[in-house]
């Protein structure tokens, strides 16, 4: 390994280890980022499935995906502090075909998601949860595993041999968590590795038979083509440029058929924007400079960025992120 990304590996790792191990255990998933609503994670997901049933689940998918939207706009009226009396009157709008109680707008991918589903639905549950005077409690649980009981209940007799998959940058099991209580787990074959080691320590300890393992992107210890597929979020904007396309080069030198990966700040421009944060990056990458870097060992790259997908696709604009992507890559 070059020297330099040598001195870039241990200041990432000392950036990540001078956290506590409960603190990145909760890390990337609660609020927004939460994996049961966040549409990366989703997306994530779905790329999964669609690797060992392509096509078969796409009505469903397209309903989690609604799902994840309903519960964000939640989210966002509750960090209004909207009252439980308020949500109880954004139910008897919508159970009145309206768009409108007491001055507050309902989005129209809102009605259209009520409209498409049977009674009593989940949007029902979401808006008459929570006492009438505070929402100061938080969405049950139950709630927000709406999908993830859907999701175990349609693949339960599903069967197929295990596909080998990769997840660089996992951190506290950060994604695999969700993957694994969605009932997509078992059928991969799955390795995890990460530089921080109170990461694959917390991974291990929720996961014990699982490989979780401490390696270095730079320099990943696998044979070519070891992998089938792999998925990887948040990682490329905290390296360097040339530690970042070193990165790129191992991951499409390990993974034989598609690599899925989600950015969350990039920009549709001509030029990476090097930001440096002390001993760190975060940059705002160039999607479309990131496209060509993928095409030099991929045979196409898919470009979604989040906002826009989710607009044109479901008349959706209250995106948390508008610099959120994911790259579909098939080599």
């Amino acid at each position: 390994m070059e020297e330099s990304f040598e001195l870039e590996t241990q200041a990432l790792r000392k950036s990540w280890m001078q956290y506590g191990r409960t603190l990145l255990r909760g890390y990337l998933v609660r609020g927004v980022q939460d994996p049961r609503i966040n549409v990366q994670s989703i997306l994530t997901r779905h790329f999964l499935i669609d690797r060992v049933f392509p096509g078969q689940f796409a009505l469903v998918m397209d309903q989690e995906l609604r799902f994840s939207l309903v519960v964000n706009w939640l989210l966002k009226l509750l960090k209004a502090s909207v009252t439980g009396d308020q949500l109880r009157a954004v139910l008897d709008a919508l159970l009145d075909d309206e768009n409108n109680t007491d001055g507050l707008q309902i989005p129209q991918f809102i009605s259209q998601t009520f409209a498409s589903l049977a009674l009593p639905n989940y949007i029902c549950d979401l808006f008459t949860w929570a006492p009438v005077e505070t929402t100061d409690a938080p969405i049950q649980e139950y709630l927000l595993n709406t999908f993830q009981a859907v999701w175990r209940e349609l693949l339960e007799n599903e069967r197929h041999q295990p596909v080998s998959l990769l997840e660089p940058a996992c951190g506290s099991a950060n994604d695999y968590r969700f993957i694994d209580a969605f009932g997509i787990a078992r059928f991969f074959d799955y390795t995890g590795f990460d530089l921080c080691e109170k990461n694959i320590r917390n991974a291990k300890r929720m996961f014990p038979d699982m490989r979780f393992e401490v390696r270095n992107v730079f320099e990943i210890d696998s044979p070519d083509k070891a992998f089938d597929c792999c998925f990887v979020h948040d990682l490329f904007e905290h390296l360097s440029i040339e530690a970042m396309q070193a990165a790129i080069a191992e991951i499409c030198r390990v993974t034989q058929q598609a690599i899925c990966i989600g950015f969350f700040n990039m920009y549709n421009g001509a030029e990476h924007i090097v930001k440096a944060v002390d001993s760190y990056h975060w940059n705002v990458l160039s999607a479309a400079r990131m496209k060509a870097v993928f095409e030099r060992y991929a045979s196409h790259a898919e470009v979604i960025h989040i906002d826009s997908f989710l607009l044109s696709r479901f008349g959706c604009d209250q995106t948390h992120n508008k610099g959120a992507y994911i790259f579909i890559i098939k080599m």
